[in-house]
Order: C-alpha cells, then structure tokens, then sequence
C-alpha cells in the first residue's frame, strides 16, 4: 500500500473558524452563513460539506437538483413549513423539494447533496 501524499489529502476542523467560506450565491453573500468543504472536484453545493449558520441566519429559497440528506451535528433549523429540526436528526429530501430554512439559536449540519442547488420554480 503506498503511502497517503499531501496533495491527496486535505483536513479541517469545524470548531476553526478560519475553515470556513463565507456562503454567496448569485444575488451576494447569505449572511451569516459559511461552509468548509474539501473536495476540490465537485461543485460547491454537490457532495459532502459542512453548513454553518450563525444565530438568525436564513437560506437563500432554493430548489434540491438531486436529494439531500443532512444530519444537525448542533444547534436547531426551522424549514419555511414550521418543521423544527434537532441535534441528531437525520434528514433526506427528495429532489426538485422547494424550500427556504432559518436558524433562531444558530446551527452546523453536515449535508450530502447528489446535485446542485437552482432557484425555486425551474
């Protein structure tokens, strides 16, 4: 087995704030919202990364171009519908789902996402 090279790997830690982008889409910066994520062959919404909201957040409305499953690693998110979710919970969204979330506390969830995101409607 050959050895691991350093261009072949790369590590963060979630407690480090400088690991984190600042999230943007085509209208600018969400605020308050950042993400880490590693693999540098995938698209920013694809794959897997991690998801950070600070306390009154909001997410720009989008539409899942493929299903989403996310865990709530802390802290709690409310979806546009009034469904409230919890450290812990385990969460898969089926794709061309609509939606828009918030964050009252604060929260870092680790998404998988098959596709990239698109606006609502297409």
């Amino acid at each position: 087995m050959k050895p691991i090279q350093p261009s072949e790997r790369k590590t963060a830690n979630i407690r480090d704030d400088a690991a984190y982008t600042p999230y943007t889409t085509t209208g600018g910066p969400e605020e308050g919202t950042s993400y880490i994520k590693l693999n540098p062959h995938t698209e920013r919404d694809t794959g897997f990364y991690i998801y950070r909201m600070e306390p009154g957040a909001r997410s720009t409305p989008h539409r899942h171009g493929g299903a989403e499953e996310f865990l709530i690693v802390e802290g709690e998110l409310i979806d546009n519908d009034g469904t409230v979710y919890r450290t812990g919970d385990v969460v898969w969204l089926e794709a061309g789902t609509e939606h828009t979330s918030h964050t009252e506390t604060g929260c870092l969830i680790a998404v998988y996402a098959e596709a990239s995101e698109e606006s609502p409607g297409m």
